[in-house]
Parts: C-alpha cells; structure tokens; sequence
C-alpha cells in the first residue's frame, strides 16, 4: 500500500454493528438472491439498454439501481432537484458500496472505481459496461491520464461521480476531500455538485449495517446488510457550484466538502464515534502542486451509459 494513499480510521468492529430489529435468516437469504438476480439482469441488459434514447435508458438505469438497493430491505428517499442536464461532477461521502446503485436510483452517471474492481467476479463485469471510469490507486503517475478521461467525459455531456474522500468512512465522521478530481470539472468547466448520503435505522441514528469500511469483507457486509431491518438511505442533491466560481481545485474542493459537511449538520449527524476523529486536512501526494501532472491543464455510471453498478469502496 502507497504511504499516500488517503486512509480512514472506521473499522468494522468499531463503526458496522447494527443495533435495530434483524430479517430471518431465510429471509436474508432471498434478498440476496433477488439482488444476484438484478445484478445477472444487469449484465444480460446493458448492451441493448445502451443503445435506448437517453431519457428511456436514464429512466432504466434509475429503476434497476432502486431496485438493487430494495432488494436488501432499504428504503431510499431522494431530497432535492438535479436541476438541468448536461455534463457535471457529482461528489459525494463514501461510506458503502452500496453507495453506487444509490446514486444511480438518484442521477445516473459514470463512476470513478479503482482498478481492482475489473477482477471482482461479476461485478467487475457489470462496472466495465456501465462505463465506468477506472482508476491505478496505486500509481500515482497514472493520475494524468484518469483526469484527462474524466475531463473527456464531462465534455462529452457525461454526469461524472467521485468520491472524493478516496476511503469509505462509517458515515458519523467524514474524511478530507482530496483536490485531484476536481481538476477535471476546471478543464471541462462544468458545474460540481455535492451530494450527501446517509444511511438511518428507524429511529434516525444512523445504521451501521452499511458500512463497508476498513478490511471489511465484500460477503460478510452483504450478509449484515441482508439480516439488517428497518433502514433507510438519503440522497441530498445539493446546490450546483457553478463553473467559474473557483479557480483552482484547492478551493473548489474545499466548498463542494463544506457543502456536504453543511448538509450533514442540517440533518442532526451524531457525534463521532469514540476513537473515530475527523481526518485531518494534510494533504496527501495527490493533493500537493508536487503530485500534480506535468503540465496545468493535461489532462468510486453515465448520463449517457447504462449504468447498473460501478465503483465500489477504495479502501486504505
């Protein structure tokens, strides 16, 4: 693992219990089931479903994302507009893979993944052909070039998503959002707009079935998200950032996290978790001007693809 790599003190021990009501076993069972159903489906229908017009093929896209995140027993609740189309980068907190179908059901996009995910059965199948966006996190060099395709995307009219804390974190702290991608939105002078997501048991503290953090393994958070009950997820699409409005992605990252932090503190967040702080604002190699591409401007699914699911954690 690269020293620079952006990293979140949340474990499973600490931030992924789940203290509300439990789903039967079998009842676990068929939720799983009916969620590799939906994934299988999302397999055998991407290629015809990409060449749909955009509207019929967003409208799909939206239906099978919300369908994948029911599928565990979740309620979704989507709050605000996404405004006009055209190309943007969506920012979010990290705190789950399950984070990527819930954008989707919300706004469908691409995604920025890491590049282990083309290996993952299935799943990595299902990310390269909703377009997804990939990323060598261990590679520094190869930074350039994922902006550069990003920038492309976003000229191309593409809705864009990241997620800029480069670690899932359990979703009562929330890391530093790292300025690289945002370079990308700058290029291609398109709006950023933030995007806080939540996840909540019945009684509005927040669930820590979701949370897929530290070395969490992908099918022991599947089987305690499908025995968890009475959880809710939340979509707050935030106010656009113009483009123009900063100049420099030092900035224009700091407001897009302020924007996110802002919403979370409209939404009565708990207080960390003991021994959970917030991540310091020391910027990683990714960050410093020294990191940065050659030149200035070389350059975790898609408003014009098909997505079904895509990136999944970028763990430390």
């Amino acid at each position: 693992m690269s020293v620079w790599l952006p990293t979140s003190p949340c474990t499973p021990e600490a931030c992924a219990g789940h203290e509300g009501d439990t789903a039967s076993v079998p009842r676990a069972v068929l939720r799983l089931g009916a969620a590799v159903a939906l994934i299988l489906l999302g397999i055998l229908g991407a290629p015809p479903v990409r060449l749909l017009p955009a509207g019929p093929r967003h409208a799909v896209v939206r239906a099978w994302s919300a369908a994948l995140v029911r599928a565990f027993g979740i309620r979704i609740t989507v709050h605000g507009s996404p405004g006009p189309g055209g190309g943007r980068l969506l920012v979010a907190n990290h705190i789950s893979w399950l984070d990527i179908p819930l954008v989707a059901a919300a706004l469908p996009c691409r995604m920025l993944a890491k590049s282990d995910i083309r290996a993952w059965p299935v799943l990595g199948r299902l990310a390269g052909r909703a377009g997804t966006l990939f990323i060598e996190r261990d590679r520094i060099r190869a930074l350039p070039a994922t902006v550069e395709a990003m920038t492309g995307a976003l000229l191309a009219g593409d809705r864009v998503t990241v997620f800029p804390e480069g670690s899932t974190w359990c979703g009562r702290a929330q890391g530093t959002f790292r300025r690289a991608a945002f370079q990308a939105a700058l290029d291609a002078r398109v709006p950023v707009q933030p995007l806080r997501l939540t996840y909540l048991c019945r009684d509005g503290n927040p669930a820590g079935a979701p949370a897929f953090v530290g070395d969490d393994p992908l099918t022991a958070s599947l089987w305690r998200i499908a025995r968890a009950r009475g959880v809710r997820a939340e979509v707050r699409l935030l106010p656009r950032i113009p483009p123009g409005r900063y100049g420099h992605r030092r900035d224009l990252a700091a407001a897009a996290q302020r924007a996110v932090a802002g919403a979370w503190s409209a939404a009565a967040a708990p207080d960390p978790l003991p021994g959970i702080p917030a991540q310091p604002a020391t910027p990683s190699a990714t960050d410093r001007d020294s990191a940065n591409r050659p030149a200035a401007s070389v350059h975790h699914w898609v408003s014009s693809s098909p997505a079904a699911a895509s990136s999944l954690r970028t763990p430390s």
